[in-house]
């Protein structure tokens, strides 16, 4: 005599009953943790923000957040203004490191005017201007902060990845790399040219700051060339604002 469990239809059913316990059981963990994952998103964040003007806790070589308990003081307290570009429009939002970039490129794909965050800090009596870029390494996203002076000289950067090589293309947020950033010129003769990762860079110490070049990671020859498209492509869409910085 057959069993009732021996059917296709018992089969079927039950497939039908763990796809609605499973699904409900996925949708209710989503919904409760939604609260903690937008709270996480935006203190990761502000710490990016943070390390990029140089309010961080770094020692002698690793780079080093401030903390999650710290961070929305300290972003408070040195964010003086977040502003969201679109256009010619310049308005300020409180808001705008909640600002999806890759969202944005997608919207700027389809014809869409893209938003550009931009993040104004005070430090020890210096205005840096903070960037959030994005771009593609060898295997997946690589993503940046990017600390500027009004001139476009670096102040300081965060780079980070989803899933570059270990100890070679994820080296990109050692501090060996990241510092050999800061006080590299964006502009050259009075043109955006941005910054490239140069393999068999002649100035290996980075004593050169005029050079718009800095040593690439060896091994590493796709993740760098993802960092300088990103950096050029990224931020050469904030230029005419500080040229309205300058002429205003």
């Amino acid at each position: 005599m057959e069993k009732r469990t021996d059917k296709n239809s018992y089969t079927i059913i039950f497939a039908i009953g763990m796809v609605l316990v499973v699904g409900s059981l996925l949708a209710y963990a989503s919904s409760s943790l939604k609260d903690r994952i937008t709270t996480n998103r935006e203190l990761e964040m502000q710490q990016n923000i943070l390390y990029a003007m140089g309010v961080n806790e770094n020692d002698d070589s690793n780079a080093i957040f401030v903390s999650t308990q710290e961070a929305p003081k300290l972003f408070s307290e040195y964010i003086t203004e977040q502003l969201v570009i679109q256009g010619d429009n310049v308005t300020e939002d409180n808001k705008a490191y909640l600002i999806d970039v890759k969202k944005e490129q997608t919207r700027a794909k389809a014809g869409e005017e893209r938003r550009l965050p931009l993040f104004i800090g005070e430090k020890e009596g210096q205005t840096f201007y903070i960037v959030p870029i994005r771009g593609k390494g060898l295997w997946d996203a690589i993503w940046a902060y990017v600390a500027l002076d009004d001139n476009l000289v670096v102040q300081g950067v965060f780079f980070d990845h989803k899933g570059e090589t270990a100890g070679l293309g994820a080296n990109i947020n050692k501090r060996f790399f990241m510092d050999d950033f800061i006080g590299e010129d964006l502009m050259h003769d009075g043109k955006f040219k941005g910054i490239a990762v140069a393999k068999g860079n002649a100035d290996p110490l980075n004593i050169d700051k005029t050079d718009n070049e800095v040593d690439a990671i060896a091994g590493a020859t796709i993740t760098g060339d993802g960092v300088s498209a990103m950096l050029k492509s990224e931020l050469k869409l904030y230029v005419p604002y500080f040229k309205n910085l300058k002429n205003n």
